[in-house]
């Protein structure tokens, strides 16, 4: 596998256990330290495979760890990704590159010294377990081992060819794509300066319901010593629904409802499909979005019992990971914009909306007393906040308090991201994920937050998770069963007790109580 005859004399090379592999120099844009005057080199590392090519009888299959390789592989430039094609507007710029060789890591990192032992974040990117890549511009990790922290993203099998439930198939592809990786990390990580014992797993979005998914896995057991979720989308659906959802693409593909009827299909056939079984349409609109706030998204991973034995609250709290200490929170306005203005959503009563969306009466009544929906004019703006703290921030709360509640769980920590520019005019999804970079003049970064986001909220914001990541404590005060404090993340910052008190109102009565 020696994609390299030779190698310049100053190129960084790292003398992994499975073969050399080459890099290039970096330089990080921001540096906090303004005295200091030289160059600051960073070593990256791209399209370094971990798994097999997931083609042919692969392709359904867990993920089979690559061999070692005779001569240098060249890491240069970005592996493929198993996002296909255009995936559309997407708040962050996702970066597609054809291939089949798509299992693959990224490494930043500021020395090669095997005994410098860094702590190592591993970045699981979003998408909603259906688009995202790696190599977006926005995920460059140059700014973490600026700050003495070793940076890897993965890259792992999207849509219904990492997640469908398939007869016959191995479940939850992506989820052993995730452990594979840190497997890789585990194994490989000092060659790059990294200690393997100071692993510390985020994400966004979908890359933080992996974050919390893994806390429930056996198989990652003692792969990570810490977790950090930003934004968490929760995929939860039960074995049937998922099983709904196969046997509704396969009918629309006219194939057999198991691993040899979908293996059948050309990979352009079933992303052709998709759409279909993962977005809310008509006519099940109104029931598909029920779902979706109810279950989660339509495409996820799913508790089968052993790879993932149970759901993620239970796994969070009580899984072979939850003593790791965790920091969880959202932006506060992460989906205002689901519901348009003029829809019927905008003229029915607001208790009426509520329920067709899935709302029991009383939590209906509960949700609709707190303070924010009360000042909150706009029926469509009211959904949204409905929708959001459904979808996202209850998680928080209710998260914090499950891990309060067992002895043998880890610390927890909350935050709210509530910053926001002028034009827009909300903390939406994924406003935060450039200032947890320090990337905040990467290409697109004004469409979520403006033309001038502020550097200090990005130091801090930033600064969390290296510190994190350094010390296994962000830097403020523990949230204590779900009431907080949390820090908020704003100009000024601050912290607050019961910063979720809102989302609360969703939770369970017996958790909340």
């Amino acid at each position: 596998m020696d994609r390299l005859d030779s190698i310049t004399p100053t190129a960084p090379v790292a003398l992994t256990t499975s073969g050399r592999v080459l890099g290039v120099w970096e330089l990080a844009e921001h540096d906090p330290d303004q005295s200091a005057q030289r160059p600051n080199p960073i070593a990256a590392f791209r399209g370094i495979p971990y798994a097999l090519a997931p083609v042919g009888p692969l392709r359904f299959a867990a993920p089979r760890p690559r061999t070692p390789w005779a001569g240098v592989l060249d890491a240069t430039e970005f592996g493929p990704t198993p996002q296909r094609g255009e995936a559309g507007m997407t708040l962050i710029p996702e970066t597609t590159i054809p291939g089949g060789d798509t299992l693959s890591v990224n490494v930043w990192t500021p020395t090669l010294d095997p005994a410098a032992k860094l702590p190592v974040v591993v970045w699981i990117h979003g998408g909603g377990f259906i688009s995202g890549s790696p190599a977006s511009p926005w995920y460059n990790g140059a700014p973490f081992a600026r700050d003495g922290v070793v940076l890897v993203t993965l890259s792992y099998r999207l849509g219904f060819t990492g997640f469908g439930w398939i007869p016959g198939a191995v479940p939850n592809r992506g989820v052993l794509d995730w452990i594979c990786a840190l497997e890789w990390v585990q194994q490989h990580i000092a060659a790059f300066g990294g200690d393997p014992d100071r692993v510390t797993i985020a994400g966004q979005s979908a890359g933080g319901g992996a974050v919390l998914t893994l806390l429930g896995a056996p198989a990652a057991r003692g792969l990570f010593q810490g977790g950090y979720a930003m934004s968490a989308a929760i995929a939860d659906p039960s074995v049937n629904a998922a099983l709904e959802r196969t046997h509704r693409l396969a009918k629309l593909a006219g194939v057999s409802p198991d691993r040899r009827g979908f293996s059948s299909l050309s990979e352009a056939r079933i992303l052709e499909l998709q759409p279909r079984i993962t977005s809310p349409s008509v006519p099940r609109l109104v029931r598909e979005i029920h779902g979706l706030l109810r279950d989660g998204l339509m495409l996820g991973p799913v508790a089968d019992g052993t790879i993932v034995p149970c759901s993620v609250d239970v796994g969070v709290a009580q899984g072979p990971n939850a003593h790791v200490p965790l920091v969880i929170g959202t932006c506060d306005g992460e989906l205002l914009g689901l519901f348009k203005p003029g829809t019927v959503f905008d003229r029915v009563p607001r208790r009426a909306a509520l329920r067709a969306l899935g709302a029991s009466g009383l939590v209906a009544d509960r949700w609709l007393a707190s303070p924010l929906a009360q000042a909150t004019e706009s029926t469509v703006v009211l959904l949204g906040r409905y929708a959001t703290d459904s979808v996202f921030r209850t998680w928080v709360p209710r998260i914090a308090a499950a891990r309060t509640a067992r002895t043998e769980a880890g610390t927890t920590w909350s935050y709210r991201f509530a910053w926001h520019s002028d034009e827009p005019p909300q903390a939406g999804h994924c406003i935060d994920v450039p200032f947890v970079f320090d990337r905040l003049r990467a290409p697109g970064v004004f469409r979520v937050a403006g033309e001038h986001p502020p550097q200090q909220l990005a130091d801090a914001v930033h600064g969390a998770l290296v510190r994190f990541a350094q010390t296994g404590d962000p830097g403020w005060a523990p949230d204590i069963g779900g009431q907080g404090p949390s820090r908020v993340f704003d100009v000024p910052m601050r912290d607050l007790p019961d910063a979720y008190a809102g989302a609360r109102a969703l939770m369970p009565a017996a958790i909340s109580a």
